[in-house]
């Protein structure tokens, strides 16, 4: 099987725990409250964390982590925070909050924010789509700990995200739209990752680093205020867990 067609099915693979959390926020909507989904994006960010941490800055970057990789990282960062402030402007700065402290825009209020946080969606899953094509070229094992990582913490997003839009008014029609298109996307992507940047080996730590910063700068912009605002007690060891839980994935 080609190396592309392999990227992308692993790409749909983590960016269907989107699917999950929204299946799950849909089911039990109205009996999720903000501290019970808050506790859960902890978790996800912790996830996040790690797969930076280990994954990403892993040894083949840290090694290497000359001027060209922290270039990249810092551009990764900026390109991301740039579009996501542009995307915010136009509705999308909520689209990961569950609705209960902060509420996402609904459409009378300002027109077009459903398609800004569609667009804010599918900027949050270009980072990992573009890890996951990186890992596979050249013949190279997928790590279980990037898959895993992406996916567990793809789950809290489409948790509270859900939640969200469905406060906002949203239909059912567009929530899954949206979060049955982003896997797609993020498969599609993950395999032209890999075509485009398969042979581009040298470059590796250049590449990821930039992955690491906009998946940094998601995770401060996006996850971490819905975690954090009025979240319950012991917030912070939750995401310590669910960085530990990464982690020890990692190790296996």
């Amino acid at each position: 099987m080609p190396e592309y067609v392999i990227a992308g099915l692993w790409g749909l693979l983590s960016g269907s725990g989107l699917l999950v959390g929204a299946i799950v926020a849909d089911a039990l909507f109205g009996k999720l409250t903000h501290r019970m989904i808050s506790a859960v994006m902890g978790f996800g960010g912790g996830v996040l964390i790690a797969v930076v941490a280990t994954e990403l800055i892993g040894e083949r970057v840290s090694d290497d982590l000359g001027p060209t990789a922290v270039i990249a990282l810092l551009a990764g960062a900026a390109i991301f925070s740039g579009a996501n402030f542009y995307l915010s402007r136009r509705g999308a700065k909520n689209r990961k909050r569950c609705g209960e402290c902060t509420e996402q825009p609904r459409e009378g209020e300002q027109h077009g924010s459903g398609a800004a946080i569609a667009l804010g969606s599918v900027l949050d899953g270009i980072p990992e789509a573009m890890v996951i094509g990186m890992s596979v070229a050249n013949g190279g094992a997928i790590s279980v700990a990037v898959i895993a990582g992406f996916f567990l913490a793809n789950v809290p997003q489409g948790l509270s995200s859900t939640s969200g839009m469905k406060v906002a008014g949203r239909s059912r029609r567009y929530i899954f739209t949206i979060w049955i298109g982003i896997p797609l996307l993020v498969g599609i992507s993950a395999a032209l990752g890999n075509l485009l940047f398969g042979s581009a080996d040298t470059q590796a730590p250049a590449i990821l680093s930039f992955a690491a910063g906009a998946v940094i700068a998601m995770l401060a912009e996006a996850m971490i205020p819905e975690a954090f605002e009025k979240a319950p007690p012991f917030i912070g060891f939750i995401t310590v867990v669910g960085f530990l839980a990464a982690y020890l994935i990692a190790q296996h």
